[in-house]
Parts: structure tokens; C-alpha cells; sequence
């Protein structure tokens, strides 16, 4: 199987510019492609994911990666799948992310010996002259056809900024840059960015005479419909300090019965043999594929220790083993009312409930235990000693743990 058979096989294709060159770049090794990263957060997400994976393999088949920063393009920030504009950064804050986004990346994709780049188009996009910009590239582009792209129809009607107006422009200048400074020949990006990528591969034509080719990559939705990667209290982060490895193992752990099979095709690097094998699992074999999907995925993102590390925690939350490893919330004098706390109030700290009405409704509908035994009464209240004398277990419904600890 060719590595663009095996893209294909995988379900990562959305749409393609020329899919016979597209295969013999990729297939030969020859592709000089690129993705690009918006620094609007100093983490990436799971919504990355799927990107990173990505690189990864072309990587591994010979291809040479470029991850661009979005260090210019986001000081305008892109409208795709917004009904607001986004806030705008500062360049010490773009900057700082920036710096976050290599230290995630450089898990997946190997950077030494010239064999990926990471490079930011506020390199050239900050110098850009706007007569320059007019003359050199407004020609090329119909508004026309522009206003007929689905990220901007979306912003018709509540107002789109002539600011954002431009991001596909200077989008597409990015591919042309790239193109001219490291012979970037292919962009890849998610299905929201197809008329983005098209622009440039339209502008290295008219600039240069020249063919560049893209290819968008399917998003990641679940059987619903929607985006994975978010959940009640927000994003899932590849940062452990935002996400911890245990819950983004429990994130991989707890999708549907529906979605299992093809984010393991997806999303790791198990042979697709393997994966097949597992398309007639049913029941509790199902979960031993969320077992897998959730291992193979943090051993990506925070290594196998980790990885086996979050297994052994999830395991001990549905068999009752020991509170060791688990994760864990600290409550302080400050959280403690007549020296208490109660039931509520530790889980709205251990940030198992958002507000003390959500935490009321768990207790009342009896979906709290701890140490196992069923709390039922919102007025439960506990001291430092009562938390701290033994392994202190909170847990929400079947699949939220967190172990207490008073200091």
C-alpha cells in the first residue's frame, strides 16, 4: 500500500487540487509541504491533532514538513467557522505562543538535520508595503469570488471586517512565500481552509507560472456531527499543565462506541490490519478499544510512562484499586466555611461541577460518591481531618474521579 493509499484508507482526505501529482509527490517523497498553526493560545489542542499526525507520517515516508506560525496572519486572525472577530494579540504574546507551539511539535515531528522547518510569516508578512501589496497581488484576487468562499458567507450577515477581509489574502501570500523561499510545493489544512489554500495555489500561477497543489484533511467530528477535542470545562490541550495526561487519556477513553474505530484509523499508527480486525468488536470489546485509541494517544502526546501511568488510574476508577496515582484537586483554609467544606463546595474545587447549582443537582440525583459510598444530602460537610485521614475519593457519575487532598 502506497502512503497515499494508506491517507486514503485512513479517511484523512477531504479534497484534493490534482490528486495524480499529489500522489507522486507524496509517494516519492519529494512533497515540500506545509500546515499552518494560529498562535491564539500558547498550547495546542486536539483540533491540532489530526494536523500533527499528519506531518508525521509524510515525515516518516521522506516528505519534509514546514510548520508555519501564524505569527503575521495572526494579528488579523482568520473568520473561518467565527460569528465574532477574534481578540487581537500582542506580539509578545504571539510570540510567547509561538515559542509553546515548538516545544508540543517537536513530539511529533523531528526537526533536526533540515529535515522539518518551523517558520513564522511575520517574517514576511510584517514587512509587507501595503502599496506593494495592491499593486503586486490585489490584481489576482475577485472579491467576487472571494465573498463566495463559506468562511465569509458565514460572516455576512452579522458584519465582516475589511481586517478580516484580508486573511485570505495574506493566507495566500504565505503559500507564494514559501513557495519562492523553500520550494514549498503542497499546503495541507483542515476542510474549512479550502478556499484559502486555493487562493494560493492560484496565486503561484499567475505569479510565477508555476503548479503547487493542496490538500485539505477531514475534521475530526464525532458521530454527531460536531468537533472533537472540546469538552464541558473547555478545550482538551496537548499542555499537561492545561490538560493533565490523565484526563486527556479519559477524554480518548470516554468517546462514543461510534467514534472509536475511526479515530483509531485517524489518529495512530497502529497498522490499519489491526484496525480492521476490531471492526466486528462489540460490547466490552468496544472498550477494549478505547483502551487502546486512549493509550496510543497519550503515549503521542506525554510518552508511554504517562500513557501507561493514565491507564493504570482509569483502571483503578471503574475496579475500586488504590487512590496512589490518581489525579488529584487541593482544597486550602480558604475554600473552608466554620472549618468545613461542604460536598458542593469540593466539587465545585475539584472543578468536577462548574457552579454549586450543577453541584447540587449531581448530589440530588444521586450521581456523587465518595470512597465509594453514595452522598444524597447537600448539607454532607467535611473537615481537614475528615479529607486528609484516609485516601479521600470524589467521584462524579462513572467516569470523574478526582482524590482530595487538604493542605
Amino acid at each position: 500500500m502506497t502512503v497515499y493509499e494508506e491517507l486514503v484508507a485512513r479517511g484523512l482526505i477531504a479534497q484534493v487540487t490534482d490528486e495524480e501529482e499529489i500522489k507522486e509527490l507524496i509517494n516519492t517523497g519529494k512533497a515540500v509541504f506545509y500546515i499552518g498553526f494560529d498562535p491564539t493560545a500558547d498550547s495546542l489542542h486536539v483540533g491540532h491533532f489530526m494536523a500533527l499526525c499528519l506531518m508525521k507520517r509524510l515525515q516518516m515516508a521522506g516528505n519534509k514538513p514546514i510548520a508555519l506560525i501564524g505569527g503575521g496572519t495572526g494579528m488579523i486572525g482568520d473568520p473561518s467557522g467565527r460569528s465574532d472577530m477574534r481578540q487581537m494579540m500582542t506580539v509578545e504574546t504571539i510570540q510567547h505562543n509561538c515559542d509553546c507551539f515548538k516545544k508540543q511539535m517537536e513530539r511529533f515531528i523531528d526537526f533536526s538535520n533540515d529535515k522539518a522547518m518551523m517558520v513564522n510569516n511575520a517574517d514576511w508578512l510584517m514587512d509587507l508595503n501595503y502599496i506593494e501589496v495592491l499593486r503586486e497581488v490585489g490584481p489576482h484576487f475577485s472579491v467576487n469570488r472571494m465573498l463566495t468562499a463559506e468562511c465569509y458567507k458565514q460572516r455576512m450577515e452579522k458584519g465582516l471586517s475589511f481586517l478580516e477581509f484580508n486573511y485570505m489574502i495574506m493566507q495566500s501570500y504565505d503559500f507564494y512565500a514559501l513557495y519562492q523561499r523553500y520550494g514549498c510545493n503542497m499546503q495541507f489544512g483542515g476542510d474549512d481552509q479550502w478556499s484559502n489554500m486555493l487562493g494560493g495555489t492560484e496565486l503561484i500561477r499567475r505569479k510565477l507560472g508555476k503548479d503547487a497543489y493542496a490538500m485539505t484533511i477531514t475534521l475530526l467530528l464525532n458521530s454527531e456531527g460536531k468537533k472533537m477535542g472540546k469538552t464541558q470545562s473547555g478545550a482538551v490541550w496537548l499542555d499537561p499543565e492545561k490538560t493533565s495526561p490523565f484526563d486527556f487519556y479519559q477524554y480518548w477513553r470516554n468517546v462514543a462506541d461510534a467514534d472509536v474505530l475511526k479515530c483509531l484509523r485517524m489518529l495512530t499508527f497502529l497498522p490499519l490490519e489491526q484496525i480492521d480486525e476490531m471492526d466486528h468488536w462489540e460490547g466490552s470489546q468496544l472498550n477494549t478499544a478505547k483502551e487502546i485509541l486512549a493509550f496510543e494517544l497519550t503515549k503521542l502526546v506525554h510518552g508511554e510512562e504517562e500513557a501507561a501511568k493514565a491507564q493504570e488510574n482509569s483502571r483503578a476508577l471503574f475496579t475500586g484499586g488504590n487512590a496512589e496515582n490518581m489525579p488529584t484537586a487541593e482544597i486550602t483554609e480558604s475554600d473552608l466555611r466554620d472549618g468545613k467544606i461542604d460536598i458542593m463546595g469540593i466539587l465545585v474545587a475539584s472543578e468536577l461541577c462548574t457552579s454549586r447549582s450543577e453541584a447540587r443537582r449531581a448530589v440530588q440525583q444521586g450521581g456523587v460518591s465518595v470512597n465509594g459510598e453514595k452522598v444524597t444530602d447537600i448539607a454532607a460537610a467535611y473537615t481537614p481531618e475528615d479529607i486528609n485521614k484516609e485516601d479521600f475519593v470524589l467521584r462524579r457519575g462513572k467516569k470523574k474521579y478526582k482524590k482530595i487532598i487538604f493542605k
